[in-house]
């Protein structure tokens, strides 16, 4: 999801992130040129915990 052609945003529901989703959520911010994205998992009991800020060359 992009928002406002500046943040992107990805959606996971799994048991635990690995860092191939990390880089993932990375390469579309590089394709994209963005310097900010966070990779949300919404397969966890508090929401909180599942929320990670990827940043881009800052």
């Amino acid at each position: 999801m992009l928002v406002e052609d500046r943040i992107i945003i990805e959606n996971k529901t799994v048991d635990t992130v690995q860092p191939i989703h990390e880089a993932q959520v990375l390469t579309y911010l590089k394709m994209k040129e963005c310097k900010l994205g966070f990779l949300f998992n919404w397969n966890v009991p508090v929401l909180t915990k599942g929320i990670r800020r990827i940043v881009n060359n800052l």
